[in-house]
This record gives structure tokens, C-alpha cells and sequence, in this order.
């Protein structure tokens, strides 16, 4: 019932939108392991690189022995890059994909042996209980993937606000976060020669259809994503190529010729105006770490 609630509000909202969390069934997912893979997405290999290069650096200036939270941790690939350099108390991956998230959780004790993994299916919304012995531990939230740039700067204060609380005063955050950059690059990234990303926009449609019996017809739609240069943004649509009427739960929501649905935004940022945005939630830039192109950053916050 949340489902149809959600989507329905977003088929009925002026413009339309459905949330970006709908790419993600299991050709999905398939579909983004390929996009990171492309040479057109240089977001997933920077931000390894900067991972790899940097990993000792950031655990010096984060500090080592801390309980090490990851929302929306999924797979745990990235983190694997930092766990031997942090060598935290604690790794608490957080994901809302419980089975998915306990079995990355397992195959990552394999491999770190040493290192207590507790993994929590839930979200960052919720209050994170530990272990008591655990209480007074510094926290250090670990967010990659510039997964911020998905929220408006609303909703990102309010993401960092939440991080701000349950890291407490002695706490920081490492996070990945695209940067500003020539257009044309940020354009090709988002409209791959393979389409790629255009099958995994279309996607979210079949995903609906299999949640909620709707009839979208993926072949209706195409796949129209560009920069937005005055709200520093990737627009990612799905855009009619004729006026149809989809069945959706107990009624037919009409979209009309060349009528697009958003389905994500990605907000890119300098460093000084994340920063600053940042600043609103009580957090304080400390340092960065970036690639010779500019292109991607790895930024260190502490709550003091």
C-alpha cells in the first residue's frame, strides 16, 4: 500500500516524478555495475582511485580504532578500500535490503576476520543502537558514491543534520561528493553511446510494473538526461512519445506528448559551497582529497 501511495503521488504531482529507488530490482543493479564500468562514468573509478591512493591519509586524518557507520552500504565494495587503514572497533554497515545487506555483511567477516561487523536493516532515520560497550566509541559515518548529490540541498541539510546527531561531538564523516566540471563531461556520463543508462532509466518502468501491475510501456518512453547549469544538476527524465493512458492501481493517469517524468537528480558542488552547506548542520571541513582532473572529491568532516 506504501508503494501505490508513493508512486501514485508522484504520477499525479505537476511535473511527474517517480523516486530514483525504483531503478533498483535485479537487472537494475545489473544495469549500474555496467554504468560504472563505462568510460563515459567517471564517478565509481575516481572515487576508487581516491579510496586506493588516499586510504592511509584519510584514516589518519578521520582516526583509526572508531565505529564506522555506512548507510545505505549495500555490497560493502567501497569500504573494503578503508577497513584495513581505519581499523575500526566496529563496522556497522546499514542498508534497507536485509538479505542483501547480510550477506555482503557475511562475506565481508570472511575477509576482515578481526574486524566486528553488525549489520542494522533499517535506515539513517532511525535511531542506531550499538552495543553498550560501544557507547562511548567515536562514531565516523562513511557515505561514498556521491549518493548527497541525489537530494535537493534541502534534503541533503537535512541528511547532514541527521549524520551531525548521531555521530554526537566527537564524531566526523567521510563522504564522496561529484564536483562541478565542464558540461560536456557530465552530459556524456549521463547519456552513455552504449544506452546504457537510457535502459536503466526505462527500467524503473518495468520495475513499477512488476511492484504494482501497472501497464507502462517501457517502448513509449525515452531516455532524456542533460545538465541543468543554473541549478548545478544532471535532470534524468523518462519523456512521452505520445499522449497514452497508463493503468496504474484503480485508475488511468493520462501523459501527455512529450510530457517527462523526472526520475533523478544529481546535484554536483564546488568544494567551498559544499562546505558551506555542510557548515548549516554543524559540521566543519577538516580536508579533501580530489583527482588531477578535478572531476570527484573524498571530504572529511568533524562535528567540532
Amino acid at each position: 500500500m506504501a508503494i501505490l501511495q508513493e508512486i501514485g503521488a508522484g504520477l499525479n504531482a505537476r511535473p511527474k516524478y517517480i523516486n530514483p529507488k525504483y531503478f533498483y530490482d535485479e537487472y537494475g543493479s545489473q544495469l549500474f555495475d555496467e554504468i560504472t564500468r563505462l568510460d563515459e562514468y567517471y564517478p565509481t573509478r575516481t572515487e576508487t582511485f581516491l579510496l586506493e591512493r588516499f586510504a592511509d591519509d584519510i584514516a589518519r586524518v578521520a582516526g583509526r580504532g572508531r565505529v564506522l557507520l555506512e548507510p545505505g552500504a549495500g555490497s560493502c565494495a567501497k569500504v573494503r578500500l578503508l577497513l584495513r587503514a581505519l581499523a575500526p572497533a566496529c563496522y556497522v554497515p546499514i542498508d534497507i535490503s536485509r538479505d542483501y545487506l547480510f550477506d555482503a555483511a557475511r562475506q565481508l567477516q570472511s575477509e576482515f576476520t578481526d574486524i566486528p561487523i553488525h549489520p542494522i536493516a533499517d535506515d539513517m532515520k532511525s535511531s542506531i543502537q550499538l552495543p553498550a560497550k560501544l557507547d562511548r566509541v567515536p562514531r565516523l559515518v562513511f557515505y561514498p558514491g556521491s549518493t548527497i548529490g541525489n537530494y535537493t540541498p534541502e534534503q541533503a541539510a537535512e541528511f547532514l543534520r541527521h549524520v551531525r546527531q548521531t555521530i554526537g561531538d566527537e564524531g566526523g564523516l567521510i563522504i564522496g561528493v561529484d564536483l562541478q566540471k565542464d558540461p560536456d563531461v557530465l552530459n556524456r556520463a549521463y547519456n552513455d553511446a552504449a544506452g546504457i543508462t537510457a535502459a536503466f532509466n526505462l527500467n524503473s518502468l518495468t520495475h513499477i510494473n512488476t511492484l504494482t501491475g501497472a501497464d507502462f510501456d517501457p517502448e513509449g518512453f525515452r531516455h532524456v538526461a542533460f545538465y541543468n547549469e543554473q541549478d548545478c544538476r544532471i535532470e534524468m527524465h523518462l519523456e512521452s512519445e505520445s499522449e497514452q493512458q497508463v493503468a496504474f492501481a484503480d485508475q488511468l493517469v493520462t501523459i501527455g506528448a512529450g510530457e517527462r517524468i523526472l526520475t533523478e537528480y544529481s546535484y554536483k558542488y564546488t568544494l567551498e559551497g559544499f562546505a558551506q552547506l555542510a557548515a548549516t548542520a554543524g559540521l566543519t571541513a577538516k580536508e579533501h582529497w580530489i583527482d588531477d582532473n578535478s572531476y570527484f572529491s573524498l571530504q572529511y568532516f568533524s562535528a567540532h
